[in-house]
C-alpha cells in the first residue's frame, strides 16, 4: 500500500480537479505513474478518494439534494429532478457498462491521456469561441432535452484525461445553459454517476485491502473531501469573471509534458 505521503498527495489532487475542466483520473493516472503507485489495488484506492470528493459536493448541494428527496415547490426538485439527473447520466451509464473492460485495458494509461487532455482542450477553445446562447440559467429551467444532451457530451468523459467536468460543462454551453449554470449542474449530476462507477469498481475489488490498509485510505478520503470543497467553491467564484480558456491552456501545456516524461 501507498505511504501517508502519497496518501495525502493523491488526496489533493483527486479533490482539486474532479471537478474542474482538467480531467481527475487523468491527473491520478499521472501520479500514480510519477509515485510508483499503479496496479488494481492503487485503482481502488483511487476510486475510494473519489467518493470523498462526492461527498463534497453532496455537502455543499445539500439543499439541492434534499430537494429531490422532499420536493420543495422548485422544479429542480423532486421526481423531476431524479428524472433530469437519471436521463443524464443514462447514456454513460450504458456506454461504460458495455466498454468498462476494454476502457480500463486500453485508455489508462499516460500517453492516452495526455492526448485526451489535448483533445479537450482543442474543445474548451472552439466552445468559448462559440456565440454565447445563455437560455438556461439555472437549474430550474433545465429540460428533459437539455439533460439527456448534456448526457450524451458525458460519454467523453469514458476517455481518461478528456474530463468528465469539461464534458459536461461544454455540453450544456452548446445546449443554451449559462456558463456557470452549466457546471453547478455539472456538480449535481456527477453524483448519482460517479456513485454508481465507484460502487460497481468497489463491489469487484474491496478484497484488494487489508485492514491496515484503511487508515491510509481514510486520510486519502478526508483530504479528497477538503481539497474538493475548496475546488468547487473557488470554481464556481471564478466562473463569475473568467472562462474556461484558462484550463485549456494548461491541459495544453500539460500534455506535451506528460508525453515527454512518459513516451
Amino acid at each position: 500500500m501507498t505511504s501517508y505521503l502519497n496518501a495525502i498527495i493523491l488526496g489533493i489532487v483527486e479533490g482539486l480537479t474532479e471537478f474542474l475542466p482538467v480531467s481527475s483520473t487523468g491527473h491520478l493516472i499521472i501520479a500514480g505513474h510519477l509515485l510508483d503507485f499503479t496496479g488494481p489495488k492503487a485503482e481502488t484506492f483511487e476510486i475510494v478518494i473519489q467518493l470523498g470528493a462526492i461527498l463534497a459536493v453532496a455537502v455543499l448541494y445539500r439543499q439541492t439534494f434534499l430537494g429531490l428527496i422532499r420536493p420543495d415547490g422548485r422544479r429542480f426538485s423532486g421526481v423531476n429532478g431524479l428524472f433530469l439527473l437519471f436521463l443524464t447520466s443514462l447514456p454513460a451509464s450504458l456506454l461504460g457498462l458495455f466498454a468498462h473492460s476494454a476502457i480500463k485495458e486500453h485508455l489508462f494509461t499516460p500517453v492516452t491521456v495526455a492526448f485526451a487532455l489535448a483533445a479537450g482542450a482543442l474543445a474548451i477553445l472552439v466552445v468559448e469561441k462559440l456565440p454565447a446562447r445563455n437560455k438556461v440559467c439555472s437549474l430550474d429551467e433545465i429540460t428533459p432535452a437539455l439533460a439527456l444532451g448534456i448526457g450524451c457530451f458525458q460519454c467523453l468523459s469514458l476517455w481518461p484525461g478528456f474530463s468528465r467536468s469539461a464534458a459536461t460543462i461544454m455540453g450544456g454551453m452548446i445546449l443554451g445553459a449559462q456558463r456557470r449554470t452549466a457546471a453547478e449542474y455539472s456538480f449535481v449530476a456527477a453524483v448519482p454517476i460517479m456513485i454508481a462507477a465507484t460502487g460497481y469498481d468497489l463491489l469487484k475489488s474491496w478484497r484488494l485491502f487489508s485492514p491496515d490498509d484503511f487508515l491510509l485510505v481514510a486520510v486519502g478520503f478526508a483530504v479528497s473531501f477538503v481539497s474538493a470543497w475548496i475546488a468547487v467553491k473557488g470554481f464556481i467564484a471564478l466562473l463569475g469573471r473568467l472562462t474556461l480558456r484558462p484550463f485549456a491552456w494548461y491541459r495544453l501545456a500539460l500534455a506535451p509534458i506528460v508525453l515527454w516524461i512518459f513516451w
